[in-house]
């Protein structure tokens, strides 16, 4: 196996990762989306929270290539009806047909991850790195710890 191969396989796993501990995020309400900088790009985080017996999760997504979210003040404590993550491969490989037209493909451009969130308001991001925080909730810091 080719480095470029084996390092497609690590971005698209850690998408496919992300995707599963995202799923049951689909109860959540989108608490608020920041937008920031980082060294050589735009990053934006998304704050997902359903309460004190489940954890706040955040996404953080770096080196943005497309970011549509609506209205800010719509977004902000939107109840979620879906939440997919899409691993978006370099070319000659296909993406999926509703990420066709989103940004422009070239050769340049690197293996990417798509995160839309489906609910009254919509967040739609396009970029290089994404990470995902989780926070221990109320009901497991309250637990002894053994040791």
């Amino acid at each position: 196996m080719s480095d470029a191969v084996e390092a497609g396989d690590v971005f698209k796993n850690r998408c496919l990762r992300a995707g599963h501990m995202l799923a049951p995020c689909a109860s959540y309400s989108v608490e608020r989306v920041s937008f920031g900088a980082v060294e050589d790009g735009d990053c934006v985080d998304v704050f997902l929270r359903e309460g004190p017996h489940k954890p706040d999760v955040v996404i953080s997504l770096t080196y943005l290539h497309r970011v549509e979210t609506g209205d800010p003040v719509a977004v902000r404590n939107s109840f979620i009806d879906e939440i997919l993550l899409d691993h978006l491969p370099r070319l000659p490989h296909p993406w999926p047909a509703d990420a066709i037209g989103l940004i422009d493909r070239s050769a340049d451009l690197p293996e990417l991850v798509r995160l839309r969130i489906v609910g009254p308001s919509e967040v739609d991001v396009v970029a290089s790195c994404l990470t995902v925080y989780t926070a221990m909730s109320d009901d497991e810091t309250s637990l002894p710890l053994h040791g």
